[in-house]
């Protein structure tokens, strides 16, 4: 049975050798930047074309990952995300594609180079981390996005950038959201 470290070298290899640009996000990022969690997934955002995304899927053992084709070409078309289930491990790896807006272009141009689970890849910023953890919680799910984006911000301390946080906060409408993290941390102060 392939361990979730495994699954995350596997998989980031792979995209690597394929030429596809990507960073890993959601509870993998967020526990690297603020307080880890556990879960059974793996959030990964790509940049790539069909031929690259292709080349990725033909590299996956099908008689260790499945994937499905026309979910991957959807996925490209439309801008959304679609699955790698690890058939050893039950694991699962959400791949989305990069949203075609100014934040994901500016996100996936600040992603870091890090060590995760003792693999050598790349992560959304924590600043990048907080921003999408906002939006999550403005669309459902708010209580564990909050959790994950007030361990991030305890963690980070001064280090996070505030302005470009409120610039993006500001820009993407995620106010509402900001205020129901930020009023829980202020009663802890």
């Amino acid at each position: 049975m392939r361990t979730q470290a495994q699954l995350l070298s596997i998989i980031t290899e792979r995209l690597t050798d394929a030429g596809v640009t990507y960073m890993v996000v959601g509870s993998l990022a967020s526990s690297f930047h603020g307080e880890p969690r556990q879960t059974r997934d793996i959030d990964i955002v790509v940049e790539a074309d069909a031929e690259h995304l292709q080349r990725f899927r033909d590299s996956l053992d099908p008689n260790e990952f499945y994937t499905d084709a026309g979910a991957m070409r959807e996925a490209l078309e439309r801008r959304t995300s679609f699955n790698i289930i690890d058939i050893t491990g039950g694991w699962k790896v959400d791949l989305l594609v990069r949203r075609d807006r100014q934040f994901s272009v500016t996100e996936l141009s600040r992603r870091i180079a890090v060590r995760i689970l003792d693999t050598s890849t790349f992560v959304a910023s924590p600043e990048d981390t907080v921003i999408a953890k906002l939006e999550w919680a403005s669309q459902g799910d708010s209580e564990r996005q909050f959790r994950d984006v007030i361990g991030i911000l305890e963690a980070q301390g001064a280090s996070i950038d505030r302005a470009y946080l409120d610039h993006w906060i500001n820009a993407l409408d995620l106010g509402h959201a900001w205020q129901a993290v930020a009023k829980p941390a202020q009663e802890t102060d």
